[in-house]
């Protein structure tokens, strides 16, 4: 039994992941995922509309990243006191440093996800290691999308296995 257990562990080795990795396949390497500070809300959320995504990156004067502003941040900050979100700026309603919760670009899927479900967020701005330079922006979605392109790739080779196709090598 011990040797069947090894042959399934290493039919799919884990590869490692790292957040930067997860950037360049997620819909935020395609866009402009930035947005000045002093934008106002409106601003935000017809990038939102537009980009069919979920939060933005928010820059200050020197185009540093500074936080980010969510469809959260609009839902509690802005519509559900009414107030008017062509008069609100981002800067008012985003999150800002110390507050942020970085990913830096090496962190792997597991410390991704570990940090989302452990602050109850959906975002991760990913920063270099020394964490001066923001690099992009992923979403749980970018994660799930991950893990399900591993499970499909065990699914694969399990499937391969079991037809006689070579185990490990026989799917490529």
């Amino acid at each position: 039994m011990l040797a069947s257990r090894r042959l399934f562990s290493s039919v799919a080795p884990k590869k490692s992941v790292s957040a930067l990795s997860v950037f360049k396949d997620s819909c935020y390497h395609k866009i402009d995922f930035k947005i000045h500070e002093e934008a106002t809300v409106n601003d935000a959320v017809r990038r939102f509309a537009a980009f069919n995504i979920g939060c933005l990156a928010v820059t200050d004067a020197q185009d540093s990243v500074v936080g980010v502003i969510s469809e959260r941040d609009y839902i509690n900050k802005v519509s559900a006191l009414g107030k008017d979100d062509k008069a609100v700026m981002v800067k008012d309603v985003c999150t800002y440093t110390p507050n942020l919760i970085l990913a830096k670009k090496s962190d792997s899927l597991d410390q991704c996800m570990n940090k989302m479900l452990v602050k109850d967020i959906r975002h991760l701005l990913v920063f270099d290691d020394n964490q001066r330079e923001c690099l992009g922006l992923i979403s749980i979605k970018d994660l799930v999308k991950e893990v399900m392109k591993n499970k499909d790739d065990i699914i694969t080779r399990l499937t391969d296995f079991k037809m006689g196709k070579g185990a490990y090598f026989g799917s490529e």
